[in-house]
C-alpha cells in the first residue's frame, strides 16, 4: 500500500510593495495635508506658534530699520546700544499694535482730564476710550463669518476655498436690495442680510451641487467660481443700466439707503455695529447645529468616513449639497456685514482678500467655531492696530500681512513647532482622532 505524499502548503503570496513616507506625502492631496495639520495641533502648539510668529516678526521689524542697521553696523565698539536699538524699535511697534487695536491709556488720560462725564462723552473722549476694541470687532466680524464658512465644510469632509465667489454673490444680492428697493428701517435691514445669505448660499450649493451629482473635486470647482464671480461683479459694474451709479464712469453702485445700514451698537463715534453680532450669533449656531443636531451627527459622520455613513443609511451627496450651501451662506453674510455695516456701497475691491483670510482664520482656530472667533478676532486687532502702527512708528502696514502669513506657517507646521521646543508628539487617542477627517481623505 503506497503512502501518499504529505500535502504541501501554499507558498506565502508577497505582500504588495509598499511606498515610503516621503513618496506618500509627495503623491497625498493638498485637503489631506491641511487636515493633517489641523488635527496634529493643541492648544500648546498654537500658543508656542504664535509666540514663535511674534518673536519673528520683531525680528523683521528691528532688522528691516535703518536706525537698527546702523547701530548694528557699530556692533563691537557698541553692542549694548545695538541690542537696545532693535528691542526699542521691535517693542515701540507691538506697543503701537496693541494701542491701535485693544487699549490706548493715552486717551484713558484725556478722559480724567475732562470735567465731567457729560462733557466727555459728548466731545467723544469716552468713544476714543473703545475706539480700539470697536474696530477691531468691526475688522473681525467679515472674518469670523467668512472662517465658519470654511470651517463648516471642513467637518462633512470638503474644502471650501470659494469664499471669494459667495463674498461676491452675497455682496451683489445685499447692495441691489440696498439701494434698489424701498422698505421700513428694520424690515429692509433684515431683507438685505437675508438677500447676502441666499446670494452666498447659491454658489456654495452650486459647488456641492456639482459634486453631488458629478463627483468634481469642490476645490478645482471653487477655485474656478471665484474667477467667474470677479469677471461677473467687474461685468455688472461696467454698465449703468445693470449696477453702476448713473452719471458717473466708476465702477461703483449706487450708496446704499440709510434705512438699509445695519444699526450702530455703541453710537456714532463708533462703528461697532450689529454685524458682531450677526457673527457671534452664527458662530453659536455652527456650534449648535454640528453638537446638538442630527444633520450635525451626519455631517461630521460624512467628514470621518463617507462611505460607513452612505452604508448607515446617509445621505452624503445631499449633505455635501447642503454643507456647501450653508457654508457659501455665511461667507454671504460676510459681505452683508461689510456693504450694510462700514462701506455702504459696492466696488471691484470690496471683496478684498476675505476668501483667502477665511482659511487662515480655519486652520488657526482648528476648524472648531469657538476658535474660529479667536482667530478671527486676533486677525482683527492685527488689521485694526496697523494704521496707527505706522503713523506712530513708521512701520508699513505689510508687516501685519508678513506676521499673519508666520502665524499660519507655524500652524500649519506642528511637527516644526514640536522640534523647535521639543515637544512630545500628539498622542494617538489626542485631537486627531476626534476630529473629522475631511477633504475626501
Amino acid at each position: 500500500m503506497t503512502t501518499p505524499p504529505p500535502a504541501t502548503e501554499p507558498a506565502a503570496t508577497p505582500p504588495p510593495p509598499t511606498k515610503d513616507d516621503g513618496e506618500q506625502s509627495r503623491h497625498r492631496p493638498f485637503g489631506e495635508i491641511l487636515r493633517k495639520a489641523i488635527q496634529d495641533n493643541t492648544v500648546t502648539v498654537i500658543v508656542l506658534a504664535l509666540f514663535s510668529a511674534t518673536v519673528l516678526g520683531g525680528l523683521l521689524v528691528a532688522f528691516t530699520n535703518t536706525t537698527v542697521l546702523h547701530a548694528w553696523g557699530n556692533f563691537f565698539s557698541a553692542p549694548g546700544n545695538a541690542i537696545a536699538k532693535a528691542w526699542a524699535v521691535a517693542a515701540a511697534t507691538y506697543v503701537a499694535l496693541f494701542e491701535g487695536s485693544i487699549f490706548n491709556p493715552h486717551t484713558v488720560s484725556a478722559l480724567f482730564q475732562q470735567a465731567s462725564i457729560a462733557a466727555a462723552i459728548h466731545d467723544g473722549y469716552l468713544s476714543a476710550v473703545f475706539n480700539p476694541l470697536s474696530e477691531t470687532a468691526v475688522q473681525a466680524t467679515p472674518l469670523i463669518l467668512a472662517g465658519l464658512a470654511v470651517a463648516l465644510p471642513y467637518q462633512a469632509g470638503m474644502f471650501n476655498i470659494g469664499g471669494q465667489s459667495q463674498f461676491i454673490g452675497g455682496a451683489i444680492v445685499s447692495a441691489w436690495l440696498g439701494y434698489g428697493v424701498s422698505l421700513p428701517f428694520f424690515v429692509h435691514v433684515v431683507v438685505c442680510v437675508l438677500g447676502g445669505f441666499v446670494g452666498g448660499a447659491a454658489l456654495g450649493g452650486l459647488a456641492g451641487e456639482i459634486k453631488a451629482r458629478t463627483g468634481a473635486h469642490e476645490v478645482i470647482v471653487t477655485i474656478m467660481l471665484n474667477y467667474v464671480m470677479v469677471y461677473f461683479l467687474a461685468y455688472l459694474l461696467s454698465s449703468h443700466s445693470l449696477m453702476q451709479a448713473p452719471g458717473g464712469a466708476n465702477a461703483i453702485t449706487l450708496p446704499i439707503a440709510s434705512n438699509a445700514h445695519l444699526p450702530l451698537l455703541a453710537g456714532t463715534h463708533l462703528r461697532i455695529n450689529a454685524g458682531f453680532l450677526i457673527a457671534l450669533a452664527c458662530a453659536f449656531g455652527v456650534w449648535w447645529l454640528l453638537n446638538r443636531t442630527t444633520t450635525g451627527f451626519e455631517f461630521r459622520s460624512i467628514g470621518a468616513n463617507a462611505s460607513a455613513s452612505r452604508v448607515a443609511g446617509m445621505n452624503v451627496e445631499r449633505n455635501w449639497a447642503l454643507v456647501m450651501a450653508i457654508g457659501g451662506g455665511l461667507s454671504g453674510l460676510a459681505a452683508a456685514t461689510v456693504i450694510l455695516g462700514t462701506d455702504f456701497t459696492l466696488n471691484p475691491q470690496s471683496f478684498g482678500t476675505y476668501g483667502i483670510d477665511a482659511i487662515t482664520v480655519a486652520l488657526l482656530g482648528l476648524g472648531r467655531p469657538g476658535g474660529v472667533v479667536l482667530a478671527g478676532l486676533l486677525f482683527g486687532a492685527l488689521h485694526a492696530g496697523s494704521p496707527g502702527m505706522q503713523t506712530t512708528t513708521g512701520t508699513p502696514v505689510q508687516i501685519v500681512q508678513v506676521l499673519a502669513a508666520l502665524i499660519v506657517l507655524f500652524v500649519a507646521a506642528p511637527p516644526l513647532v514640536r522640534s523647535i521646543y521639543r515637544l512630545r508628539a500628539a498622542r494617538a487617542g489626542g485631537v486627531g482622532t476626534t476630529m473629522s477627517k475631511g477633504w475626501n481623505a
